[in-house]
């Protein structure tokens, strides 16, 4: 390990164990000197996956947590703005069968595949236990209408909003301004941000500083997965790490490049890294 990882991953570990540290600008500063293009898998894997139970994480500080998969992999090589936006997160979770083969190729280590809709669980019971309010920015208003609903029926303890921003590759100021005034008037404790990976990631990137909530969650799909607009693959497929083939087979336009063409170049950085190539 480099001299400026070890230096990056032991400021990421001080400020990860203060309770009351806002989001990691010390952090990101040290990051502006390091190479995120040459930044490969078993770096990523080694400093910066998510390896414990949901349950150790501390939800009284405030904190970004997003997911990382095979795809999301492929797609921040290209896109670095998105792979800062992934390793800077303070808790970055494996969601995928692949991260965790990766793992345990590289270093032997088996670690738990936590998806994005685990993570929303966890909070929600959160939420509902201590009577937090929890925000939903993203999807369409008939989605969040139905988010809403099966919210209110599961967990009555928490207070809900939410808002759906304008469907957009890429939102101006005005948008911005706007999303997080909606956030930040009704002041919730959780955020969950739904807007397809790399845009969500990427939007709270920049804009964390000005998001109140001390709890921010990127988890795309998962708003489509409880409102029930999409039905999440069941828990054989979960189980046997074919999450993603159900689906796959009911959406193969929109699924199809991240299965044959994401999948097979994750598979070459994984061979690389084991043969310490890259």
């Amino acid at each position: 390990m480099t001299p400026i990882v070890v230096k990056l991953f032991n400021l990421k570990s001080s400020i990860n164990n203060s309770k009351n540290t806002p989001f990691k600008s010390i952090v990101e500063l040290d990051l502006e000197s390091v190479d995120l293009k040459t930044m490969g898998l078993r770096n990523i894997l080694k400093n910066y996956i998510f390896s414990s139970d949901l349950k150790d994480i501390d939800l009284n500080k405030r904190q970004i947590i997003n997911t990382i998969n095979p795809h999301s992999y492929c797609v921040s090589k290209k896109d670095l703005s998105f792979k800062k936006a992934l390793i800077n997160s303070d808790v970055l979770l494996p969601d995928g069968f692949g991260i965790v083969l990766a793992t345990k190729v590289l270093f032997g280590k088996h670690i738990k595949k936590i998806a994005g809709a685990d993570i929303h669980a966890h909070l929600l019971k959160y939420a509902n236990l201590n009577k937090k309010k929890v925000f939903y920015l993203g999807a369409s208003q008939n989605t969040l209408k139905l988010i809403t609903k099966r919210l209110k029926k599961e967990y009555p303890n928490i207070q809900v909003a939410s808002y759906s921003p304008p469907y957009k590759l890429e939102f101006n100021s005005k948008d911005s301004k706007q999303m997080i005034d909606k956030v930040n008037t009704f002041n919730p404790d959780i955020l969950f941000v739904g807007m397809t990976a790399p845009k969500q990631e990427k939007w709270v990137q920049i804009n964390k500083h000005s998001l109140c909530p001390k709890t921010i969650v990127s988890i795309g799909a998962v708003f489509d997965f409880y409102a029930g607009t999409v039905k999440r693959s069941n828990s054989f497929w979960i189980n046997l790490g074919l999450e993603w083939l159900p689906r796959l087979i009911k959406e193969p336009k929109r699924l199809w490049r991240r299965n044959f063409i994401s999948t097979p170049l994750f598979l070459i950085s994984l061979g690389k890294a084991k043969l310490n190539l890259s």
